[in-house]
């Protein structure tokens, strides 16, 4: 793993851009992994300049997202599909058809939990990966308990999940109880992965993560395992190992 402490939000924000940047640039129909929540925001703000400032095109480039939550629409403004419209494919030149996110009103969700699978395969290996990070240390909505064999599946939301994404909703009752998500298994296949965490908040999840053993409750440390994986943090880690 690589780590790198940034000064503030914005730095982080820049630094996981240009990662991206670079490899749109040397791969323009490259596939990008793509996340929701707060953090990758500041990410999302400085590629739409950089598309703007014409440093970058995403007219090639694909992207697959990491979760949806099961039982609200599209059109939602809660919805993932919603938030990467606003904060990101609205904004730039990508084809909405090349980009992907689950279907969480699907008639079948175990079969839309295959198709999802399938499609990851078809248009991947995805070429880097953005992440968040829980303070259970969840990534995607892979929660505490779940397997790095994991494949894309339904999963009840712990509580302090719908609490923390409690912000985005009317109440904490409006927070659906159940999303899907890319499990582990599709995650660790992607070539690169960068992990982004804001706020001394996440310091406890990131210190497990990058210098606890890899634990099945701890999710973000199955990343031990991934070859190539950077994480960009806005806060010095206390616990670091010589």
């Amino acid at each position: 793993m690589k780590l790198i402490e940034t000064k503030n939000y914005d730095e982080l924000s820049r630094v996981a851009a240009d990662m991206l940047i670079s490899e749109i640039k040397a791969k323009p129909d490259c596939v990008l992994g793509l996340a929701t929540g707060s953090t990758p925001i500041g990410t999302y703000d400085k590629l739409i300049e950089a598309y703007k400032s014409n440093e970058v095109s995403f007219a090639k480039v694909k992207s697959i997202n990491l979760d949806e939550y099961v039982g609200i629409s599209w059109s939602n403004t809660e919805s993932y599909r919603y938030f990467m419209n606003e904060h990101l494919f609205d904004h730039v030149d990508i084809d909405k058809t090349n980009t992907h996110v689950p279907n969480g009103l699907a008639g079948d969700l175990d079969e839309e939990c295959a198709r999802y699978d399938a499609l990851y395969d078809q248009i991947g290996p995805v070429d880097i990966q953005v992440l968040g990070i829980g303070l259970n240390g969840h990534i995607g909505f892979n929660e505490p308990g779940t397997s790095l064999s994991a494949p894309t599946h339904i999963v009840k939301l712990s509580d302090s999940t719908r609490q923390a994404n409690s912000r985005n909703f009317t109440s904490l009752d409006a927070v659906p109880y159940k999303a899907i998500t890319l499990g582990m298994a599709g995650i660790m296949k992607a070539k690169k992965i960068v992990l982004l965490a804001s706020g001394p908040a996440k310091r406890d999840a990131i210190e497990k993560t990058v210098f606890g053993e890899v634990d099945p409750h701890v999710p973000a440390s199955f990343l031990q395992l991934h070859p190539d994986v950077t994480i960009i943090c806005d806060f010095a880690l206390t616990n670091k190992k010589e």
